[in-house]
């Protein structure tokens, strides 16, 4: 790929970061929803790609956020939503390390259980939800059992 005089590698859309985190490879559309579910939209400096040209699928979206790392933790709840997502941590414009996500065994804390009549949406219980398939990705509600696809899952706040 050829450098341009504005420092932009040729063919780039999204330019590069110097510290911080990439997370690629999410299905489109889902970009937003993932900040969000992150907390990145508020004070760092966030760069969101929707539908962008992907050689190995077709279209993805992208996140690029600078000097922020993310934990396993949160990682793992990316991977409720991009299965496939793989996040790369830049430092001094390198990359230095890459991760593939992986679907946690149990959610808590993030996620509303879509049972009206659920304990968690009467009293102030905390939300716990159990994995029951990996693909497609489904929870479960822990306390009242309710199944939901990850895609359909209602995020707190």
């Amino acid at each position: 790929m050829n450098v341009q005089k504005n420092g932009t590698k040729k063919g780039m859309i999204v330019s590069p970061i110097e510290n911080g985190t990439v997370i690629d490879h999410l299905p489109p559309g889902r970009a937003v929803r993932i900040a969000r579910m992150l907390g990145l939209t508020e004070g760092a400096v966030v760069i969101i790609g929707q539908n962008l040209k992907s050689t190995k699928y077709g279209r993805k979206d992208l996140i690029k956020v600078e000097n922020r790392f993310l934990t396993d933790e949160e990682c793992s709840r990316i991977a409720l939503f991009a299965p496939n997502a793989t996040v790369n941590i830049i430092r001094d414009s390198e990359l230095v390390e890459k991760r593939k996500v992986s679907i946690p065994d149990v959610v808590e804390g993030i996620a509303i259980c879509s049972n009206a009549n659920c304990i968690t949406n009467k009293e102030p219980v905390p939300t716990r939800m159990v994995t029951v398939s990996r693909s497609p990705v489904v929870i479960a509600c822990y306390y009242c059992g309710y199944e939901v696809k990850a895609e359909d899952l209602r995020l707190r706040g």
